[in-house]
Order: C-alpha cells, then sequence, then structure tokens
C-alpha cells in the first residue's frame, strides 16, 4: 500500500511548503525510505516556463526537460530523488488534457464537471508518481482559502478517504505573526486557517508552525484546543539563519517518529549525521569571500534560488563564507565599471532573457577578464562572455547576439535553425539534460575530475560555430562540447587564473551533501585572490 503525506499551506503565502516537503523527505531518507515528489500548482498557466521571474520566481528544470516549480529544487536539493515531469502539474495542464480528452469523444458525452472529472485528473498526477516510492509527498500550491485550490484540497481529501487513515497524512503549514508591542504569538489567523481546512473536509494531523521565534508549551497547548490537533502534533519551525538545519529542527521535535507511526510504518534508526555537519560547518564559517552577482532580476531573490543555494553549497567544501552583493547589470556602464567591481573576489553572471541589462552584463565579463578575477558565467553568462571576446579581442566591435540585435553583423551567439520557425512559446528550448564530452587539459576537467557529463539546459541561442576557430586561436578555449548536436557547452580562457563559462545550469544539480564542481572551484579561486 502506498503512503501519501499531503502539506497544505495557510494565513499567508511563502511560508516555506517547499522546504517542509523537501525537510520531511530528508528525514524519511535519513530512515532509509525511499520518496517522491509532486507539487501541484492551482494557477491556469501550463508550466511557469513563460511566467516572468517577477511574478514565479525561477523555474526549475528537470532532467527529462520540465519547466517546474521551484519548489522542486527544494525538493532535489534536501533529498536524493530525481525528478521529472509528472512531478509538478498545474490546473492548466490538468485542464488543457481534460478538454483534450472532451473533444476527442474520450470522455463519451458526459458534462464535465470539476468533481468528479478535474478532480479525478489530480488524483491521477498524484498516483502516477508513487510507485517506486514509500512514501509520496505531496505539496499544494497557494494557500487555504483560495478560489483555484478548492478542486486541489478536494482531490486530497478524496485520496485520503480512498487509501484509509494510515496511509494518509496531512500536514498543514501555518503562521503565527508576531506583535512587537505586545510581546506575543497571535494563534488566530491558525486557528481560522485550520477551520477554513475543517470546512473543506479535511482535519490536519499535523500542524507546522511557523513564527519569528519558537513557539512556548503555552501557545501549543492553545494551538491544539483549538485546532483539535494533538499538542504533541503541533510543531514549531522558527526562523532560522541556515534553512539547511531545518530536518534537525524537526527530528529534535519528533516529526519523523510522529508521521512514521502515522503511516504504520518500520521505525528505523534514523542518520541525520550529514545534515548535522552541514549545519556546524555552516555556522563556523570565519573568512569570507566577496561575489558580484551581475544579473537583472534582482528585486526578486527568488529568481536565482538555485544559485543562491549553489554558493551556499559551495562554502562548505572550501570553508569560506560566501558574501553575495547582487549588482544590475542595467547600473553598470563603460565609465563606472572598474569602481563598482573593483572591491569583489569573483564575478558571477546567471542567465536571463531579453536585452536588458546585456551590457552591463558585458561590461562585467570584460572587467574579470582584463584584471584576472574569477569569472563564472551561467547560459547568457556564457553567451555575453563570448560577444565580449569577440569585440575586444578579435576587434569585432558589433559582434553581438541575434536575440538582441536580429541583423547584427557579427552574430556571435545566434538562434539554432531548427528554432527559428518557431513562434509557439513554452518549452520550446533546448531543455532538460544533454550529454557534454569535457577537454582533459582543461580546468573545467579538473573540477568534473571525468571527461563525460550531462547537465540541464534552458535556452534557445548558442555559439555560432562559424566564430569558433578565431576565438580558439585568440585564447578562448572550447573546453566542453555536446557532440551529437555539435554544439559549445564550456568555454574558458586559457591564459586566467579561473574564466569558465557554461551554456547550461550547474545549479540545478547542486546539493549541500554533494557541492557542483565548478561552483566548488569558483570559490576556491575566490578564496586564492582574497588570500593574496
Amino acid at each position: 500500500m502506498k503512503n501519501f503525506i499531503f502539506i497544505t499551506g495557510g494565513v499567508l503565502s511563502s511560508l516555506g511548503k517547499g522546504l517542509t516537503a523537501g525537510s520531511i523527505g530528508a528525514l524519511f531518507e535519513a530512515s532509509g525510505y525511499k520518496v517522491s515528489f509532486i507539487k501541484l500548482d492551482p494557477y491556469l498557466n501550463v508550466d511557469p516556463g513563460t511566467m516572468s521571474p517577477y511574478e514565479h520566481g525561477e523555474v526549475f528544470v528537470t532532467n527529462d526537460g520540465l519547466e517546474t516549480d521551484l519548489d522542486l529544487g527544494h525538493y532535489e536539493r534536501f533529498t536524493n530523488a530525481v525528478l521529472n515531469k509528472d512531478s509538478n502539474v498545474t490546473a492548466g495542464k490538468l485542464y488543457s488534457r481534460l478538454l483534450e480528452k472532451e473533444r476527442k469523444g474520450d470522455l463519451l458525452g458526459k458534462t464535465i464537471q470539476i468533481v468528479p472529472h478535474f478532480t479525478n485528473a489530480i488524483k491521477e498526477a498524484v498516483y502516477n508518481v508513487c510507485h517506486e516510492s514509500d512514501v509520496t509527498i505531496v505539496e499544494v500550491g497557494g494557500t487555504i482559502g483560495d478560489i483555484e485550490g478548492l478542486p486541489f484540497i478536494e482531490a486530497i481529501r478524496q485520496i485520503g478517504l480512498e487509501k484509509k487513515k494510515n496511509n494518509s497524512v496531512y500536514v498543514h503549514l501555518t503562521y503565527l505573526p508576531y506583535l512587537k508591542m505586545a510581546d506575543e504569538l497571535k494563534t488566530k489567523p491558525t486557528q481560522h486557517s485550520v477551520k477554513t481546512l475543517l470546512s473543506m473536509g479535511i482535519q490536519p494531523d499535523i500542524l507546522i508552525c511557523r513564527a519569528e521565534k519558537e513557539l512556548s508549551e503555552d501557545i501549543k497547548k492553545k494551538i491544539s484546543l483549538f485546532t483539535n490537533v494533538e499538542e504533541q502534533f503541533v510543531i514549531s519551525a522558527p526562523d532560522l539563519n541556515n534553512i539547511y538545519s531545518q530536518p534537525l529542527v524537526f527530528a529534535k521535535q519528533n516529526l519523523d517518529k510522529s508521521l512514521i507511526n502515522f503511516l504504520n510504518l518500520d521505525s528505523r534508526k534514523s542518520d541525520l549525521t550529514n545534515w548535522t555537519q552541514i549545519t556546524n560547518t555552516l555556522a563556523t564559517l570565519e573568512n569570507h569571500v566577496n561575489i558580484a552577482m551581475v544579473g537583472k532580476y534582482n528585486e526578486c531573490k527568488d529568481a536565482y534560488k538555485s544559485i543562491y543555494e549553489a554558493l551556499i553549497h559551495a562554502q562548505i567544501p572550501n570553508n569560506i563564507k560566501v558574501n553575495i552583493s547582487c549588482i544590475d547589470g542595467e547600473d553598470l556602464t563603460a565609465e563606472n565599471v572598474d569602481s563598482v567591481l573593483k572591491s569583489f573576489d569573483g564575478i558571477l553572471v546567471p542567465g536571463g532573457f531579453g536585452n536588458r541589462a546585456v551590457e552591463g552584463k558585458i561590461l562585467a565579463a570584460g572587467y574579470a577578464r582584463r584584471n584576472k578575477i574569477p569569472y563564472f558565467g551561467i547560459c547568457l553568462g556564457m553567451q555575453v562572455a563570448a560577444i565580449e571576446f569577440a569585440r575586444n579581442v578579435l576587434n569585432l566591435p558589433q559582434a553581438n547576439s541575434t536575440e538582441f540585435d536580429v541583423n547584427s553583423i557579427d552574430p556571435v551567439i545566434t538562434i539554432i535553425e531548427e528554432q527559428k520557425n518557431i513562434t509557439f512559446k513554452g518549452a520550446t528550448m533546448r531543455l532538460g539534460k544533454y550529454d557534454c564530452k569535457v577537454d582533459t587539459n582543461s580546468k573545467v576537467f579538473a573540477a568534473y575530475k571525468t571527461d563525460m557529463i550531462d547537465e540541464r539546459h534552458r535556452h534557445r541561442y548558442e555559439l555560432n560555430p562559424k566564430y569558433i576557430p578565431a576565438l580558439e586561436q585568440h585564447g578562448l578555449h572550447i573546453s566542453g562540447k555536446n557532440n551529437v548536436d555539435d554544439l559549445t557547452e564550456i568555454i574558458e580562457i586559457t591564459d586566467h587564473p579561473f574564466f569558465i563559462a557554461c551554456q547550461f545550469h550547474p545549479e540545478f544539480k547542486s546539493k549541500p551533501f554533494a557541492a557542483h564542481p565548478i561552483f566548488v572551484e569558483f570559490i576556491g579561486a575566490a578564496k586564492r585572490l582574497n588570500l593574496i
């Protein structure tokens, strides 16, 4: 019999349901159980691929090329689960499938209704991901009471009815605001949130209560009294300096044991050594390096969520803290680039779409190249590095990408042939896992320690093969290629302490217990510069 943990959220958004789901997954893995995940998003977009980073944060990409919610990044970072196209469904995707069936006549002339047809589609999506795991963790996006979320709550209620009590657990994440003047955590929003959930037919088994500080025993008793949740299952989730201590915070309150008992699973010895070591290391870092991240979505920190986390992971093997300063590429000019960037030990240019801030990113790449500052370019960060090199080393001042100048006379970056006639948006890029052959005589080989890798992509434009001979002749080494499609994956400058840029997104595969090798080497190079 398959087991399910359903995670819902109340009071307000951005409480950390994804982190909670990932942490619960980590606890089950620490006890030897295999977990799977699915995120149910009630919005009507088919996927977040066409959504602005300001609207929805980062788009996380799975191995098989699904553009997903950023919470899937939390699931993968906290566990060994490898997610796929079935791990994130939206209302838009499910409605599209349902209406396609209706148009084909597959529903036998029935009147199509939210219940049972749409709720059945939700349940089918959940059941589709549980086959290879002991426990499936199901996160429902949004906040209890949202109109668009009602069918999803009804669907997970029905699953609980179908799978019986000892195979389903309902975890509700809620918020206790702190009133400074009264020096008091207020429970009323939590009470109302649980009552709303009860009105939909679900009694939560466990409450995880987010707050600025730990809950007192009196607060727990009060919450228990008004929500019908036993006091031992009211879990305190205070603000943390380090999110990777969350599994330990939960384990200290026996959340893992409670969940295992609810599901009637065998009690096993839990090994949280990894999480203890990670937490202790991050808490005791003393020295630091200063990294400039020259982006364009800086107002929304979630837009670069996986990059921030990968830089945190790289702190651990390097035993050094990383201070990240976000610099808007629009603010960089030829006149101020030196003064703005001179105090940094490394420069990272992340991905992005559109021409806003591109010239500032090009200037940042040029500054790093000229001044021997460690440089790490990701996706667009690789493209701007190639453009800068072509302009200022190959003396091609009009070098550009056809994404920014369709009539460029030197299109160093261009769209690949099969993409040229695509106008329909969504999942039309090079997406997901692709193989890359690494040159053994390169810095990136020293990082990976293997000549064959695979990484995840999300882009449409590529380095133009026409310019590769000239670029290589002048010192820009093509150190990684996809030989099947003859596409450049990694470039580096030979005569530079560390100048590596890649077309893929390595941040998607970094974990706190397995930091990504390029991030590790980048921070290592910044550390060496800092110590000079």
